[in-house]
């Protein structure tokens, strides 16, 4: 079966609010697909109606051939969950919550001590084996979180924004363990609100935005939905915007006005028009300031979807701008 996880025109209502509405996707067996969206979008609700945590309103989801609605219970043994908190039992060893999790899933005795050690080599914590997990650090937290939720070895694993929270060493310590699940053939769910986090580990992402989904594709196809080339960013004063709008016009540049800002899309082989613009405001005494051209970013992507940016919190977006003071 190439597609493992199924939602079918998935809707969840919570009284008069629809948390998701009407969404339908696909995730292929051995892929990351990332869920991407802001605070609030349905990413968590969406989750929750894979997981079988939460019933839902109307549709259908299937889960490596199991109906989540029918049986709930048999599909949280096709799937490892890790919310976006890091809850571990602070008073308990590394061993000890392993252990917890490997009876919640009825791991065989005879093969027990097998998976809690394999655990700990893939989190990193065999030295730490015996030592409580409230003297850990933040991502030593998070790995331990990482493996007690996939101990049984199952063929989905969830992760709801796995990596808030941690500073950019253990983000990227974190996003190394998720390559390696996706190595193994383990397919990974992904909800985050970090741009970069989805554009480097995604093979395709979901933007959804109010419960809907507005777009699926890889993120070099999502990127196309802005611009087959560079994007063109301006920054005047307000009093010369309809100066620096006709200069545009007239060499064929459609803008997109946001106060002082100007926006517009430049095709490949047209990058050298920015002298050109340069050149025509000076003439106009226009004080340019900002302007620079930036290859599309997800961050586009979602303005051009949702009418807002979605901010990187893993760092501003750096670009070639050139500054005129």
């Amino acid at each position: 079966m190439k597609d493992i996880v199924i939602l079918d025109h998935v809707t969840k209502r919570f009284g008069d609010f629809t948390a998701v509405d009407n969404i339908s996707l696909k995730v292929e067996k051995g892929e990351i697909f990332g869920i991407l969206g802001p605070n609030g979008a349905g990413k968590t609700t969406t989750i929750n109606m894979i997981l079988g945590i939460i019933p839902i309103t109307s549709g259908t989801i299937i889960v490596n051939g199991i109906n989540v609605s029918k049986d709930p219970s048999k599909v949280k043994q096709q799937i490892g969950f890790m919310t976006q908190e890091t809850v571990v039992d602070a008073d308990l060893t590394a061993r000890e919550n392993l252990e917890i999790f490997a009876e919640l899933y009825h791991i065989p005795e005879s093969y027990k001590e097998k998976a809690i050690r394999k655990a700990l080599e893939e989190a990193e914590l065999v030295e730490f084996a015996n030592k409580k997990a409230g003297t850990f650090s933040g991502g030593m937290q998070r790995r331990l979180n990482l493996v007690r939720a996939m101990i049984h070895e199952p063929p989905i694993v969830i992760l709801d924004e796995p990596t808030t929270g941690l500073d950019v060493y253990n983000r990227l310590h974190m996003w190394e363990h998720i390559r390696e699940l996706r190595k193994r053939g383990t397919t990974i769910i992904l909800t985050t609100q970090y741009l970069e986090e989805a554009d480097d580990l995604c093979d395709r992402i979901a933007i959804i935005d109010h419960g809907k989904i507005k777009a699926i594709g890889t993120p070099s196809e999502l990127k196309r939905l802005v611009s087959e080339g560079s994007l063109l960013e301006i920054i005047v004063k307000n009093s010369d915007v309809e100066k620096i709008t006709n200069i545009l016009n007239s060499l064929g540049i459609e803008p997109k006005i946001e106060n002082e800002r100007i926006r517009a899309s430049l095709p490949h082989g047209k990058e050298k028009l920015l002298s050109k613009i340069i050149e025509l405001s000076e003439k106009e005494k226009i004080e340019i300031l900002s302007i620079g051209l930036h290859l599309p970013t997800l961050d586009d992507v979602f303005v051009k979807l949702t009418g807002s940016a979605l901010r990187d919190s893993i760092g501003e977006f750096k670009s070639n701008f050139v500054r005129f003071r």
